[in-house]
């Protein structure tokens, strides 16, 4: 992933992030993460002893700028790290215009900032 080609693959600059998130997949209870980092565009995390498979659709709550964020989102893919760690990539196929909004303007103070706004996720 950090090929210059992976880069050029890439719509939004990923933040990283260290943060607590909760997920379901529709109609199911929800379960906790740990965010790993963040783009305008989706989120990747890792879950212990979850299955979680390409194309799953899930509710994902997190924090940006104190506030909450929900989302919905489709699992783009997903890697094994150990035998009970799973790491996911989700894009977001459906966010309210607040929750964008926010997004945008942490990614804004973040390049602006060149990193230090990393902080104002909240705590986790």
């Amino acid at each position: 992933m950090t090929s210059p080609q992976g880069r050029e693959r890439r719509r939004f600059q990923r933040i990283p992030m260290d943060q607590v998130v909760s997920f379901a997949e529709l109609g199911q209870s929800e379960q906790l993460g740990r965010a790993v980092d963040l783009s305008k565009g989706g989120i990747r995390f890792r879950v212990l002893a979850c299955e979680i498979g390409l194309g799953d659709r899930l509710n994902l709550t997190f924090i940006v700028l104190g506030q909450s964020v929900s989302v919905v989102g489709v699992v783009s893919w997903a890697t094994e790290i150990d035998p009970l760690t799973l790491e996911v990539g989700l894009e977001f196929e459906e966010i309210d215009a607040r929750s964008q909004a926010l997004l945008d303007a942490f990614a804004e103070a973040d390049t602006a900032s060149s990193g230090a706004a990393i902080g104002a996720w909240g705590a986790g």
